[in-house]
């Protein structure tokens, strides 16, 4: 009896061997047919935010995660300029410049307008006992938060105030406007509340709002340095107004706060890119 032929199989052909490729089509684990992307049968990037991301200046948009900030280039430009204009004022108080002999006709014209009590209440938000007790509040906050890094930055900045006002007074040694008193420039309650304001607010945007407020309560993250600013332009021109300081007394402290915090802006920064990386993402 002959025996029917059995067709010849090969290893390939029969059992549990591995699937093999067939030319044009496309995997999942492999991109399309030769393209070599993952994860994606069409080459296109992948859903997920992490792969969505594109990296970029620490602490600036387009990090991952994104973090709102300055670009660090109009950073640096606007604390270069001013850094000049800082300069320029402080030689021309101190060589009595024509800058000077302007700045006495125009403080001399503005001295006493408005009401007195007002100008009095808007020069005393410089003051120690108004300004710090704010920035003690906010770096309560941040111990409370265990921020200890932004407590300590935020307490070395108003620091910084009088080791670097106290220098200038002396040295420049200029009078008072209504005074026979020396030692009024820069001005002091000025510098104090552009720091002791401007640290409030950069260390209660870098903190995340707590889980029990609800949203309505919280202020929103562009109140806070505004709210600065305005209360440091009110101290000024109160201290204009009531006859405290010079205008170039108060601009030059204008230009000194902004200085003396930008490493805790820095620090704000990284402390608001580690809160945002460590929220989940939607």
């Amino acid at each position: 009896m002959r025996e029917t032929p059995r067709s010849r199989e090969t290893p390939a052909d029969s059992g549990p061997g591995l699937p093999q490729r067939r030319p044009g089509r496309a995997f999942a684990h492999t991109g399309a047919s030769g393209s070599g992307t993952p994860h994606r049968s069409d080459g296109r990037p992948p859903h997920t935010p992490r792969g969505a991301r594109r990296t970029g200046l620490a602490g600036h948009p387009g990090t991952t995660p994104p973090v709102p900030g300055w670009p660090a280039p109009l950073v640096s430009g606007v604390l270069a300029l001013l850094v000049v204009l800082f300069a320029l004022i402080t030689w021309q108080v101190a060589v009595e410049g024509p800058l000077l002999r302007l700045d006495e006709r125009v403080g001399g014209g503005l001295f006493g307008s408005g009401p007195a009590a007002l100008t009095q209440v808007l020069s005393d938000l410089g003051g120690m006992p108004v300004a710090l007790p704010v920035l003690a509040c906010a770096i309560g906050y941040a111990l409370w938060r265990r921020a200890l890094r932004l407590a300590v930055c935020a307490a070395l900045t108003m620091a910084a105030v009088p080791a670097l006002v106290i220098p200038l007074k002396v040295a420049t040694a200029r009078q008072g406007p209504l005074t026979e008193a020396v030692n009024y420039f820069p001005s002091g309650h000025t510098a104090t509340a552009a720091v002791a304001y401007g640290a409030s607010a950069l260390v209660m945007l870098a903190l995340p709002r707590p889980s029990w407020l609800r949203r309505a309560t919280w202020p929103r993250a562009w109140m806070m340095p505004v709210a600065a600013i305005l209360l440091t332009t009110a101290t000024g021109i109160g201290l204009v107004l009531h006859g405290y300081h010079w205008p170039l007394d108060v601009l030059a402290s204008w230009c000194l706060g902004p200085l003396v915090l930008a490493p805790l802006w820095w620090v704000s920064c990284r402390s608001r890119r580690r809160s945002s990386s460590r929220t989940p993402s939607c």
